[in-house]
């Protein structure tokens, strides 16, 4: 495992077996990374490289735009997803290239909760990335269905994954309710636009098995 800092954010890779082979990028709320990595070897994943950023202010960095918080003691959203993107694409990715041997063959974005709906909208806003994975992504966030919906991507992607747990929609707060409506849409759209896409629901609540599912999503995006 290498690591470095671009932009303000720690950046942690683990580089793939043979120069060239795909390179996933992972947001993460912590340092995760390694456990999506050890996830990843137990599931046997294709050859590729894991980049997993850590630092990140999760309701700034990953909020497309500006919302309330969903709970009173939370911080609102200030909508920098903007601003990172340009960070990652522009200064991250960069610096990890350089470290990697070889021309990539293609990049992934996946991440799980804020970092899902992250990696759900930013692929339509650069053609940096070709496939990408939302993991219990917060699809639930305010206008978001309708933005996707309504907005063509700038690049068409190669394949998309989705996943939730199956009780996370189980829930009496008005936002978060509508999470596997709003994802099953979304997986919909995309997939009548002719790109491959996917829909799993795993058991359990937001917070189970997160590294897994995770690395389950990955393996998708490998695998195509």
């Amino acid at each position: 495992m290498m690591s470095l800092t671009a932009a303000e954010k720690t950046v942690a890779i683990w580089p793939g077996r043979k120069p060239g082979a795909p390179v996933i990028y992972l947001n993460t709320y912590g340092e995760e990374g390694q456990q999506v990595r050890q996830e990843m070897d137990r599931l046997g994943c294709p050859d590729c490289s894991l980049v997993a950023i850590s630092g990140l202010d999760w309701n700034r960095d990953l909020s497309p735009w500006a919302a309330p918080a969903i709970r009173r003691e939370e911080e609102p959203f200030a909508g920098g997803a903007a601003d990172y993107l340009n960070q990652l694409t522009g200064e991250i990715l960069p610096a990890v290239q350089r470290l990697l041997p070889g021309e990539t063959a293609w990049r992934g974005l996946a991440g799980y909760s804020m970092a899902g709906l992250f990696a759900v909208w930013a692929m339509g806003q650069t053609d940096a990335f070709r496939r990408g994975a939302s993991v219990s992504g917060s699809l639930w966030f305010p206008g978001i269905r309708e933005y996707l919906l309504t907005h063509r991507p700038r690049a068409v992607p190669d394949c998309l994954y989705f996943s939730l747990g199956s009780k996370e929609s189980k829930t009496r707060n008005p936002a978060l309710c509508t999470v596997e409506e709003n994802t099953r849409a979304i997986e919909a759209f995309y997939r009548g636009q002719g790109i491959e896409t996917v829909f799993q629901l795993n058991p359990g609540n937001h917070f189970r098995d997160g590294a897994a599912r995770t690395a389950a999503g990955i393996a998708w995006m490998l695998e195509r």
